[in-house]
């Protein structure tokens, strides 16, 4: 279960690591003119790079993962990252966890319960 939530957490930290890096990139233009700037841009930036890493690792953490459980048991866990994602989003970001996400969150909660438990 700790390899689990290890490899979710690493994933919600990819997302908030690439969000901050793509806040700091400014808006991305997508036409031919503006491309290599745009990559340049979004790949040194080290929010991006980092966010990448994370995706890496957790890529090979869920690997190990999957070679010792249940699929069926092992990916509902990655649910958890919305959780992580919300909450650190709300704490670091200061986004808002309106009472419908909040509710959101708690069957999520009850649904990973039930899932853990069998």
């Amino acid at each position: 279960m700790r390899l689990i939530l290890l490899g979710v957490f690493l994933n919600a930290i990819a997302q908030l690591l690439l969000k901050v890096g793509m806040s700091n990139a400014g808006t991305l233009g997508f036409s031919l003119a503006e491309l290599p700037q745009t990559v340049m841009r979004v790949f040194i930036n080290y929010h991006v790079i980092g966010g990448l890493a994370c995706y890496v690792v957790s890529v090979c953490v869920w690997l190990v993962v999957l070679s010792k459980v249940d699929v069926s048991y092992a990916y509902p866990m990655i649910s958890l990252g919305y959780i992580f994602a919300a909450v650190m989003a709300h704490i670091f970001f200061h986004e808002t966890l309106s009472p419908m996400r909040i509710a959101g969150i708690a069957v999520i909660c009850v649904g990973v319960y039930c899932i853990s438990r069998t």
